[in-house]
Formats: structure tokens, sequence, C-alpha cells
């Protein structure tokens, strides 16, 4: 029979020590509750921060960026359904003025921010590279200043970059993918360091003034299939064996830069090539009949260089009969000569312009051209055309330049 004091003390214990032990269960999941919600309050605190940098707002688009809405129901704002956290801010082309303020940094789950196309300045806050699950990061067409800074190359998980400079630290972003830097007016060279950027597959740097040769690291990346370098001032040729070192392109664009030398064969072995355009640059000698393999070309545009063809004949152009899906075929501003052939007639029913203007192309206008029933842009201009006879319905051509160097025009 035991002792009433015993009973006593271990009705003491475990009414003390029980609760005792309940308490450090329950202590940490009530801290770490508060601590999701103070988390919670500082993106919405870092986001209303990013607001007041905002100076003019046409289309109201921040009106609803209040406390008394739910910070995952702002507009451009998503949240993560898991914890609540601001994981995307997506505000593109919304005309916002301002700048980017460094409490951006705060929000430390965010992985996706767009900013682009509207009329942001100022500098890029180094504050941003505290996000550690930044993934995409799109700052084009906006007038910041200064570069990328540094610290985000701590952004381990970053694989999309669309901003407005290319720091040679870029290629130690392993994991990067799309690189984007369209229309920022960006200057000098392209650093060789983006050919470390082995996952990279989609490359936009058209409309800037990016001068210097292409590093050949670049075209080493045999992942690349979007390849737009079109308006700069680049210059060089291009290695003969392209087609094979970058066999999944599809787009290759290098219109309107100042290269030189002749048209790569090896082309043809990137099979699916959907559109190449090297218009407005120097490129010399015939242009390769062996890219009539290219079954899925749809634009292929030479126009404005100084190519000519084997034998002076225009032979090469039956190749492209092959091209079913062909839509857009520049020759124009070149020195082809030569008759038109019958067959051009034969060409894609999807062909919409065909520019051939500014050659030395005599003879006249193939008939059975009204089969091309979606041809929009017929140039013949400049060249030595008989152009008295027009097998070609009005209805089926909205646009028709012929030529000016006539042989008989009257």
């Amino acid at each position: 029979m035991g002792s009433p004091r015993f009973k006593f003390r271990k009705c003491y214990l475990s009414c003390t020590v029980l609760p005792g032990i309940l308490l450090l269960f329950i202590s940490p999941a009530l801290t770490s509750a508060r601590t999701l919600s103070s988390s919670k309050g500082s993106d919405q605190q870092a986001l209303l921060d990013f607001k007041d940098g905002i100076i003019d707002d046409p289309n109201k688009i921040l009106s609803s960026w209040n406390e008394s809405v739910h910070v995952c129901s702002w507009i451009g704002v998503s949240c993560s359904p898991s914890n609540g956290r601001v994981v995307s801010l997506n505000l593109e082309a919304q005309g916002l003025v301002g700048s980017l303020t460094p409490s951006i940094g705060n929000i430390t789950y965010l992985s996706v921010i767009n900013l682009r196309d509207n009329a942001f300045g100022g500098e890029i806050p180094e504050q941003i590279g505290r996000l550690r699950n930044l993934k995409s990061l799109n700052l084009s067409r906006n007038s910041f200043i200064g570069k990328i800074p540094y610290n985000l190359s701590k952004c381990r998980e970053l694989t999309e970059v669309d901003a407005r400079t290319i720091p040679p630290w870029i290629g130690n972003f392993s994991s990067l993918q799309f690189l984007k830097l369209a229309e920022n007016n960006l200057q000098g060279s392209i650093p060789s360091e983006l050919g470390k950027l082995s996952r990279l597959v989609f490359l936009h740097l058209y409309g800037n003034q990016l001068s210097g040769m292409i590093p050949l690291s670049l075209y080493n990346l045999s992942s690349m299939y979007h390849f737009s370098i079109a308006q700069n001032q680049l210059h060089g040729w291009l290695p003969p064996d392209i087609g094979i070192t970058l066999p999944k392109l599809t787009i290759f664009a290098a219109g309107v830069n100042n290269f030189t030398g002749a048209v790569p064969e090896s082309l043809a072995n990137a099979s699916g090539l959907l559109a190449v355009d090297f218009a407005q640059n120097g490129l010399t000698g015939p242009v390769p009949r062996n890219l009539a393999r290219l079954v899925n070309i749809k634009r292929l545009n030479f126009d404005d260089n100084h190519l000519e063809m084997e034998n002076l004949r225009l032979g090469f152009l039956s190749s492209l009969v092959n091209c079913i899906w062909l839509q857009v075929l520049g020759l124009a501003g070149n020195h082809f000569a030569g008759e038109l052939p019958s067959f051009i007639a034969n060409f894609s029913i999807w062909a919409r312009e065909i520019t051939m203007g500014e050659n030395l192309i005599h003879g006249s206008i193939p008939s059975g051209m009204d089969k091309l029933e979606r041809l929009y842009l017929l140039g013949l201009e400049n060249n030595y055309l008989s152009l008295n006879f027009y097998p070609l319905p009005a209805a089926k051509i909205k646009h028709m330049n012929h030529g000016d160097r006539s042989s008989d025009s009257e």
C-alpha cells in the first residue's frame, strides 16, 4: 500500500512535467507561425515600398495594393499555395514610371520578376542578389542605368535573365537557359564567358549596339535553338561548321549587322530551322543549294548582301520548291542574274513575300504565279524585266514593285 505522499508526488509530476513537455512541442509551432506571419507581412511591406517608388501608374494597376486587400490578391502578385509567400511579381507593359526600390530584396521567396516594357529608371539595387530563389528576371525595355549587381551571381537558381547589360560573370550561371537582352541599348562586345553556359537554349540580343565578333565559344553551345543577334554592329564571318556545332537551331537571326564571307553550307545540317535571316550584311558568294534540305523553313532572307549565283543563273531556286512551308523569300539587293525560271510558280502555297528587286534579272514574269494565292508582296523592282504582260490578278497581289530598269515597260 503506497503512501499518500508518494501518490501526491506522482500526481504532481504528471501534472507539471507533462504540460512542460507539451509546451516544448507547442512553442516551436507558435514561433514558426509568428515567423511565417511576420514574413508575409514583410512581403507586403516590401511591395508597398515598391509602390512608393512608382511616380506614375497610368492604368491604376497598383490601386489594389493596400492593406485592406490581401497581398496575394494584388494585381501582378502571385503567392505560393503552400506557404502563402509572394513568389511572382509580373507587371509587364503597364506603363509604370519609377525606380526599383532596395526592399525588393526582402521578398525572399520571390522566383519571378517581370517588369518588362515599362519606364523604370535608376540603378538596379544590389539587394536583388538576396533573392536566392530567383529563377527569372526580366527588366528589358526600361531605362535602367549602370550594371547588373555582381551579387546577382549568388542567385544559383536563376535560369532566365532579361536585363540591360552583359557582365562577363553571367557565365557563372551554370543553370541559365534563357538570356534575353533585346532592345536595351547595349554597347561593347559579347563576352566570351557566355560560352560557359552549357544549358543555354535561347539567346536574344537583337536591337542593341553591340560590336565586335561573335565569340567562337558561343558556336559550341549545342543545345541552342534560338540565336538572335540582329540589328547590332557585329562583324566577322560565320564558321563553316555552324550547322554541325548548333544542330538544334530553329531560329538564326543576324540581319542588319556587318557579317562577311560565305553562307555556310552546314546550315542544312540544322534540319529543324524555321527561320534564317541575314538581311543587310556583306555576305558574298552563292546561296548553297543544299538549303533546300531545310524542309520546315518558313523564312529565308538574304536581302541586301553581295550574293550571286553560280554560272550567273537562278537555278538554285528550283531546289526551294521542296520547302513546302516557305512563307518569306528575300533575295533583293544582291547580284543575282538570269531569267526568272518558270518553276517559281510552284513555290510553297504559303508564300506571302518574295523580294528579288535590285538585281540583274531579265526576261518576263512566268505564268502560273496566280497559283500562289497567299502572295502579298512580289518585289521585282530595278531589274531588267519585260513587263508588258502581267499574269497576276490584282486581287491576288496587294503590293507589286516592278522594274524601274525594265527593258520594255511601255
